[in-house]
């Protein structure tokens, strides 16, 4: 072979997939070195829409910040509102009515349902499937009025209060959860039926995007990324928290590690979070949302507190440090999909650039999580 022949065989050039493509959810930018149709390198880019939320909760009261956790992953919010509250009343002692703990795993697994159907029909469009967004969002709408009629938002919610919630459920909410979860289980069949058995979509998932156990260990990888890859770790189970002890549900995993089976754990996990939603409502007892006696002005103890819960695309950790005033001195907010796609480039390195989509879309990305 001639020197000349030989130097274009190993000829790259550089494409900028975003940071307004739409196949990046968000304002990404992969910087992909490709080699042919295949990638060399995959460089994710991050940083257009920072907007400094751990220095934010450094200049506001503890209260104050408690809006900020659902402009963050705003696709599942009540879990952020969930894991700032719980740090929080850990930190100042303050103790949560048993109803207002049922409410909120009602109310968090509701939105994780519609962050999964979001996801789900996101995903099939990036594969070039359309009609199944369309029954996605049918499905998603009706639980976003549900969601609106007690947190009066249907997406950024600040529903979670220290001690408690901002308002109670009533029968009509109830109702509504339940006839929700049979009508989405009834059409559960139809999804498996029209997307998940689907020829088109099984030779697009199964085998592409390998992601091992120890590339999770190594990148921190959790959520249904860490469970697809055969590692059985939810934050509900592990580190339990709130009245998550008392109901009976299982974490699916599974050990394909491709991005077939990421795609599964989500699918099994909304059957999941339908199992315990319709056991909180039975379990529902009556009594206050609140305490009967809440600071006004919060001012937790000197020290260093932590808490973590299991959000849609995994484990959302806070660490706070309080001085003893009423403002955090340190907010230190842990996010699952930074880690998730911190492995990007190591796991997309020699792979086509369609099949590399795939990828991106199984790690069910959030960018506004990742820039905080």
């Amino acid at each position: 072979m001639s020197v000349f022949a030989e130097s274009q065989t190993q000829e790259t050039f550089v494409v900028n997939l975003g940071p307004q493509h739409p196949a990046t959810h968000g304002v990404l930018r992969v910087k992909l070195t490709m080699d042919g149709e295949y990638i060399d390198r995959a460089e994710p880019i991050l940083g257009y829409i920072h907007r400094m939320h751990e220095k934010n909760a450094e200049v506001g009261t503890w209260a104050q910040f408690m809006p900020n956790t659902g402009r963050m992953d705003y696709l599942h919010a009540l879990a952020y509102n969930f894991g700032y509250s719980i740090a929080v009343e850990r930190a100042a002692g303050i103790e949560v009515p048993e109803r207002a703990e049922y409410i909120r795993v009602i109310t968090c697994e509701l939105n994780r349902i519609s962050s999964h159907l979001l996801w789900f029909g996101a995903f099939v469009l990036d594969l070039g499937g359309f009609t199944p967004l369309l029954y996605a969002f049918d499905d998603r709408e009706q639980l976003l009025d549900l969601l609106e009629t007690v947190t009066g938002s249907r997406l950024t919610y600040c529903y979670y209060r220290f001690g408690g919630l901002y308002n109670d459920i009533d029968e009509n909410f109830v109702d509504g959860s339940r006839a929700f979860i049979k009508r989405l289980r009834s059409r559960m069949p139809m999804y498996h039926n029209l997307v998940t058995k689907n020829i088109i979509l099984m030779k697009r998932l199964i085998d592409i995007g390998p992601i091992s156990a120890e590339m999770c260990r190594k990148y921190g990888a959790t959520g249904p990324v860490l469970r697809g890859s055969g590692i059985n770790f939810d934050v509900r189970k592990n580190e339990p928290y709130s009245v998550y002890p008392e109901l009976d549900f299982d974490v699916p995993v599974y050990s394909e590690c491709d991005c077939m089976a990421r795609y599964m754990v989500r699918m099994d996990e909304i059957d999941q979070s339908m199992r315990i939603i319709e056991q909180a409502l039975d379990k529902l007892p009556d009594g206050p949302i609140k305490p009967e006696k809440v600071p006004k002005l919060i001012k937790p103890p000197k020290g260093d507190y932590y808490a973590a819960v299991e959000a849609a695309r995994g484990t959302f950790s806070i660490r706070l440090v309080s001085d003893g005033t009423n403002k955090p001195y340190r907010l230190k907010l842990r996010s699952p999909t930074f880690s998730n796609l911190s492995l990007y480039e190591e796991a997309s390195k020699g792979m086509l650039l369609a099949d590399a989509l795939a990828l991106m879309g199984s790690l069910d990305l959030v960018i506004p999580e990742i820039d905080r």
